[in-house]
């Protein structure tokens, strides 16, 4: 386990690199962020020299690329056009989404496990086809949809929540922006998981569970749910980054100051410094959850060995 989990560490070097690279080469054919700095009006040409040398613009992409790298392993991860540090963004941005994001995984989770081994074991009934029915609504539903109906109804109509969070996003009211968040993932780990309980109670060792005349209860938890969570763990995991970087428009809606806010303005403003900034850490983040998954995989399935 332990050569493999640094074996592992040793390949997202490369992938680190590359997706920082790209995303870096991508925010900087945006536009010139300095025509973005002074407005409506165009920059003199002095000025606009001083803000590029100040910034370290005047310099080749790739020169300013490796000047980024080595500012980010020492934890600066630059400044932004307003001369606010993009840390500062971040301790304000990050615990706000991580809630966000946390509340949506736990919907998906309780909400969506739920409903699939219910309908998994009801396959071919009405609930089943209700379920069925019910997701795929979700699914083609946008979420700004969703979300602008939840806040018109839920807020504005019937007063049961703030149509818009407060700047410290308590809890209790990112709730239903969790919610609408989770929705469209929620119906697909419902889906998933359906799909593979069904698939996996026609398995031998299921059925050598019920003939030894184990509990039902005991065969779904134990042997029958266990088995068949592997996809839906590796779904959940990696949409654990989705949601993040995803949360720009339940963000946008509820007026919530997490890190899709920040990224919108960012790109609003062509501020390459914090779009890059944001992005880089969202990039650590998935691959840490797909590096968790793998290793959850061997607490699934006993089978599972790494060498």
């Amino acid at each position: 386990m332990g050569r493999y989990v640094i074996r592992r560490l040793l390949q997202m070097i490369p992938v680190f690199f590359g997706t920082t690279l790209l995303i870096f080469l991508m925010v900087n054919v945006m536009g010139d962020p300095i025509a973005g700095l002074c407005g409506d009006r165009q920059c003199d040409p002095a000025t606009a020299a001083q803000l590029r040398t100040e910034f370290g613009l005047d310099k080749p992409v790739w020169q300013q690329y490796l000047t980024y790298m080595g500012n980010v392993f020492t934890g600066d991860f630059g400044t932004a056009f307003n001369g606010q540090k993009v840390t500062e963004l971040m301790a304000t941005a990050f615990p706000i989404t991580i809630r966000l994001t946390l509340i949506a995984i736990v919907f998906e989770v309780v909400i969506g496990i739920t409903l699939g081994v219910v309908t998994g074991l009801r396959r071919g009934r009405p609930v089943d086809t209700g379920v069925l029915i019910l997701t795929l609504v979700v699914i083609s539903v946008p979420t700004f949809v969703t979300g602008l109906l939840l806040q018109l109804l839920l807020g504005v109509e019937w007063g049961i929540i703030k149509p818009s969070v407060s700047p410290q996003a308590p809890v209790d009211e990112l709730i239903v922006p969790g919610l609408v968040l989770a929705s469209v993932s929620l119906a697909y780990v419902t889906r998933l998981t359906r799909t593979s309980i069904a698939e996996n109670a026609r398995a031998d060792y299921v059925r050598t569970a019920v003939a030894k005349g184990l509990p039902r209860r005991r065969v779904v938890v134990r042997h029958l749910l266990r088995n068949s969570l592997i996809p839906v763990v590796t779904f959940i995991g990696t949409d654990v980054g989705a949601l993040m970087g995803g949360a720009i428009v339940t963000e946008r809606i509820f007026n919530i100051h997490g890190v899709g806010y920040q990224l919108y303005q960012g790109i609003l403003r062509q501020n390459t410094q914090t779009v890059v900034g944001f992005v880089t850490v969202l990039v650590l983040v998935f691959l840490a959850a797909n590096l968790i998954v793998d290793l959850l995989y061997a607490v699934l399935d006993p089978r599972i060995r790494y060498a």
